[in-house]
């Protein structure tokens, strides 16, 4: 898959995609990351990229033009590798909150152009004319989209083959349908005690009934305390078992 991020901070990306086990999906070419500075494609010797705005009030706003030049090479790059169809995702307030549906849906998908926006916001006519998708972080403000960029293709990449030491890593995670989009249970390693915390003996005891068990107990509690909304959504379509159900019981 390939992701074209129009960024004016290209140089954010990568320390990114040089570390951490992803650094494994964009080695591989797997998850295709390609840069693009608006700047590049701007006029004048300042290659200037926003303006005030009309109306006044504080703050610039990014301009169309160059960011239409820059989505026009894009486009005809990607002409040539027979993709030049990929949808312009926009980071924003507005936008979808992106959870673990929608990561599941990129990366399954062929990829996507990132739209990375600054100062006060993007030109309004640019993104009628061209934004399909606009996503979200969650209800905060970030001073551009490229932390937003950054999440989502981190997210993407950790589930392409290959990319974590164990394939079976992110089926335990946290929203995954796998485990009824419950919160993952805690985790322990050595030592076995620390400063008087004892691991939980289900753990040490090697039955592996028991300790699927105690994690489905735990991802029930963890998740009945912190994200009671992902047990209703859970009950709602069905997945808790009468066991389950017993585990909340005795919760509450």
């Amino acid at each position: 898959m390939r992701f074209d991020v129009i960024t004016l901070f290209p140089e954010l990306f990568g320390p990114f995609l040089a570390s951490g086990v992803t650094r494994r999906a964009y080695a591989s070419g797997q998850v295709d990351v390609r840069l693009w500075n608006p700047r590049d494609h701007a006029e004048g010797n300042y290659r200037r990229v926003d303006d005030r705005p009309f109306g006044g009030g504080p703050g610039m706003v990014m301009m169309v033009q160059p960011l239409a030049r820059c989505l026009d090479a894009i486009r005809a790059d990607r002409a040539e590798a027979l993709d030049a169809q990929a949808p312009l995702v926009l980071f924003s307030p507005i936008g979808t909150r992106l959870d673990h549906g929608a990561v599941e849906h990129w990366s399954a998908g062929s990829g996507a152009i990132l739209l990375c926006g600054r100062y006060e916001g993007i030109d309004q006519r640019f993104i009628d004319a061209h934004v399909d998708v606009q996503l979200s972080l969650g209800d905060f403000v970030l001073s551009g989209g490229e932390i937003a960029a950054l999440a989502l293709l981190d997210a993407v990449a950790r589930l392409q083959p290959g990319v974590l030491n164990d394939e079976g890593s992110h089926q335990l995670d946290s929203f995954n349908p796998l485990l009824d989009g419950l919160l993952d249970c805690p985790h322990y390693t050595r030592p076995e005690e620390w400063e008087g915390r004892a691991v939980p003996p289900e753990l040490l005891s090697g039955h592996h009934a028991q300790i699927e068990r105690w994690r489905r107990a735990q991802r029930l509690a963890v998740t009945a305390r912190h994200r009671p909304d992902l047990i209703a959504a859970a009950r709602a379509a069905g997945r808790l078992s009468a066991q389950d159900e017993q585990v909340l019981a005795r919760l509450r």
